[in-house]
């Protein structure tokens, strides 16, 4: 993808699974997402498995080479790995540096960061709704807070493109004009909607039908498969939705890279 044309960036999907079922299983790995533009190296929710699968990846990562760390929540499939990860980053707390970006929650109540591993930071910053961010070459922004048991945002990257990361959420009949952008990546976990009270607040594939064709971006791709997704084969899902909707969908996979 993109092979060809002269890029600034890419997205890296070490993992592509989500929630407790997948999670356990690792039918797809937890591992999360590198996004590296430039100069600039950002991970976006270590969940499970992320520091491992970096290592044994094919084409590795170093990761004092990273400079800062995202958690869109503290679900622990998108945020377990998050100090072993600090610690990598830092060379073990032996160099104070990087950023760690999370909600207020995921460092006060019920803490998913440990408080001596945050030490070696340079800086943490605290997502909130609105938000605008800066680190060397990227600056994201956190338009709206997101609709899940615990204080969650999505991201939106202002690069040489604009490209949306949909982090967990019920949908909403705003949810499409926070992310206006020329990609979109979405946590796809449901296959079929959840009901009005049910618990589980996640996109399914006709919340994600619903806001692409809102949106219309040059390309949309799903990630974040729960079990049933997985058993959907995500692959033929994209391409049923890129005819139906006129749209490029890509199903993202463990290793993917998508260049920009």
């Amino acid at each position: 993808m993109n092979e060809r044309r002269a890029t600034k960036g890419f997205v890296k999907f070490f993992g592509t699974g989500g929630a407790r079922f997948v999670v356990s299983t690792q039918l797809r790995s937890t591992a999360g997402i590198l996004v590296r533009y430039l100069s600039t190296n950002l991970y976006i929710d270590p969940g499970p498995g992320a520091l491992v699968r970096i290592h044994t990846a094919k084409e590795r990562f170093n990761l004092t080479h990273l400079d800062g760390i995202i958690l869109t929540h503290k679900h622990l499939d998108h945020s377990n790995d998050v100090n072993v990860m600090i610690e990598a980053m830092t060379e073990g707390g032996f160099k104070k540096k990087g950023v760690l970006f999370c909600p207020q929650d995921a460092i006060d109540d019920d803490p998913v960061v440990r408080k001596y591993v945050m030490k070696n930071l340079e800086e943490v910053q605290m997502l909130r709704e609105g938000g605008t961010y800066s680190i060397k070459d990227v600056t994201f922004s956190t338009p709206v807070r997101h609709i899940h048991p615990v204080e969650t945002y999505g991201i939106k990257f202002h690069l040489n493109k604009t490209i949306s990361f949909i982090a967990d959420t019920r949908y909403f009949e705003q949810l499409p004009e926070f992310y206006h952008s020329d990609c979109v990546v979405a946590n796809v976990l449901r296959k079929k909607p959840i009901d009005e009270n049910d618990a589980i607040a996640h996109l399914s594939i006709e919340d994600f039908v619903r806001i692409i064709t809102r949106i219309r971006p040059e390309v949309a791709i799903m990630t974040h498969f729960g079990m049933a997704m997985i058993r959907e084969k995500p692959y033929i899902v994209a391409e049923q939705l890129k005819e139906k909707t006129g749209i490029e969908v890509i199903a993202a996979y463990d290793g993917m890279k998508w260049n920009f």
